[in-house]
């Protein structure tokens, strides 16, 4: 979370989280025996409770090691239907906690973008236009201030506008106060905080609302403090000055609380219940019509009041999309950008590093001009008969499974176009650099084809051979655009995009890894949100290695790659 543009103390705090979601936790002795306090656990082979209340748990999940908390019972986290800004607002909570006035600051710094949203707020609830600076707007705006539960959900909204984008759906719900003590949300959040402070206080656990930590596992090498852009909750972490913000039956519980930690919370921001308003949700979600409109085409009635400028010295990023040929950010050092990059004609002479192929270039560099006969078609002439080159030109997305693999023409006329638009730039069409010590290999692999896996891992041992060979001993990092395989990916199983199937399955690979000094792999692709953590460790042919996944967002201009760098490299 960032508040200005200038190294304050929140500068550290820009980026979302770099944790990954589910971090290996192998739990101590005494958590280990809390497995015993609950019955359910005999029955279940994989998920098991730590620690609850009536309305949220800890769960430890033995095939994982991972550890997250979820709520249960009865409790509705928002009337709003598909609601999907829950994990911003539960990090929105922690970090109201631990510093309030540093949240004030950062809604300050938003400001301009609430009262556009409570503009459209208005408009939505009485069809009347006011101005920004209308008094409508003023008294909105003041009531966020004035409410804290309302302020921790608006703080958690504007993280969710800068990560993904401006939101469009039920406004007056998620911005008004008087919509918004209709949704429930207070309520959720009011019993989230009671858990988390239970949590903290009970066991040696740390955690910024997304990510949970062992505090015996924290280490100078592998403390979230370092490489973690949100604050931690601890049992020592000192909440007073947020506890005398908050409403007095909230703090009195909270307190309480702390010495009986298994208590829920009573006050008057109650949450929804199934078992009492069941039915009428389910008739909301049922009648509902989904009215959101795409974020690209409402960026343009907001401000991006987030620094552009990057200090990273080996900045990752991938998946910006440019659709206006305007590059979003500066960084005066070494670049990797991980495919995607652009959804329309860029030019950047200033950005250096190295850059890899993905799909969306390959429609990108393609002329304007539909005349193929034109002068500017010449050097994709060749390439007009291929069935997957038709389809770029017509359909993209029913191009990519026939993309081809391996060294072919189209991807090295697509380099020399990227190299003209990006004069400093190397692009690694299945090649390599290295640079302060670490050799980057770049392979080009646009898309993951799944049912095309032999082919493209018979492509991936090919390449790799004798770009590896060239000096064993070398720290070398893997940069592609799609993930070479599940094993090095970012993507969660749970996801939608994942696919059991697409695994390695070519022991030379493996071997590959074995025998050569590589430290780490670096995809783009699956637009994971940096919120849900931009890197893990992983365990693959013998050794831990990293993965790293940036996708790109206003709140996100790069990871620090050197931050996982060993320091004897």
């Amino acid at each position: 979370m960032k508040s200005d543009k200038s190294n304050d103390s929140l500068a550290v705090q820009k980026q979302p989280s770099d944790m990954p979601l589910a971090s290996k936790a192998v739990l101590p002795p005494e958590l280990g025996a809390r497995l015993a306090l609950y019955p359910e656990n005999t029955r279940r082979p994989v998920n098991k409770t730590l620690f609850r209340n009536d309305y949220f748990q800890l769960t430890y999940n033995v095939r994982e090691q991972s550890m997250s908390v979820s709520s249960r019972g009865d409790i509705v986290y928002s009337a709003i239907p598909y609601d999907t800004a829950r994990s911003y607002i539960q990090r929105a909570a922690i970090q109201y906690l631990l510093h309030p006035e540093e949240v004030r600051h950062y809604l300050e710094l938003h400001k301009t973008n609430i009262e556009q949203y409570l503009v459209l707020s208005i408009f939505q609830v009485t069809e009347k236009r006011v101005a920004k600076d209308s008094i409508e707007v003023q008294r909105a705006y003041n009531a966020i201030l004035q409410n804290p539960l309302l302020e921790i959900q608006i703080l958690g909204r504007m993280l969710q506008h800068d990560e993904t984008g401006p939101l469009s759906a039920n406004l007056a719900g998620k911005f008004l106060f008087s919509e918004n003590a209709k949704t429930g949300i207070a309520g959720y959040v009011s019993e989230y905080l009671n858990f988390v402070v239970q949590l903290t206080q009970s066991l040696p656990i740390t955690t910024d609302g997304k990510n949970l930590q062992l505090l015996e596992s924290m280490t100078p090498d592998t403390s979230l403090e370092d490489k973690e852009m949100y604050k931690q909750l601890t049992f020592e972490s000192d909440i007073t000055p947020a506890l005398e913000l908050l409403p007095q039956e909230i703090k009195q519980t909270i307190n309480h609380s702390i010495i009986n930690t298994t208590q829920p919370m009573l006050t008057n921001n109650r949450p929804l219940l199934r078992s009492e308003f069941g039915s009428e949700l389910s008739e909301v979600r049922k009648n509902y019509v989904a009215h959101s409109v795409d974020p690209q085409e409402l960026k343009q009635y907001f401000e991006n009041v987030l620094p552009t400028e990057s200090t990273n010295l080996v900045n990752v990023v991938s998946d910006i999309h440019i659709l206006d040929g305007k590059f979003p950010f500066s960084n005066q050092h070494f670049n990797i950008l991980a495919g995607d990059v652009q959804n329309s004609k860029v030019t950047n002479e200033k950005i250096s590093g190295v850059y890899v192929i993905g799909n969306h270039e390959l429609v990108a560099v393609l002329p304007e001009n539909p005349d193929t006969k034109a002068e500017e078609w010449e050097k994709w002439r060749p390439f007009l008969n291929y069935e997957w080159f038709k389809l770029i030109r017509e359909n993209p997305d029913d191009a990519w499974p026939l993309l081809p693999t391996g060294d072919h023409d189209y991807y090295e006329a697509v380099k020399g176009e990227l190299e003209k638009r990006f004069p400093k730039m190397k692009v690694l069409n299945n090649d390599s650099v290295v640079h302060g010590g670490i050799r980057y290999i770049g392979l080009t692999i646009p898309v993951a084809l799944v049912r095309r896996k032999k082919e493209l891992q018979r492509f991936i041992l090919k390449a790799l051979k004798p770009l590896l060979a060239k000096d064993q001993s070398i720290p070398t990092v893997i940069v592609s655009h799609a993930p070479l395989f599940n094993e090095l990916s970012r993507l969660f199983p749970r996801s939608k995009s994942y696919n059991k199937d697409y695994t390695c399955s070519e022991p030379a690979i493996e071997q590959l890894f074995e025998q050569y000094n590589i430290i780490g792999v670096i995809h783009g692709h699956h637009h994971i949100p940096a919120a849900f953590g931009r890197y893990k460790l992983v365990e693959f042919a013998g050794k831990e290695r990293f993965v790293v996944c940036s996708i790109y967002s206003e709140m996100n201009t790069g990871f620090e790659l050197t931050s996982l760098f060993n320091p004897s490299i």
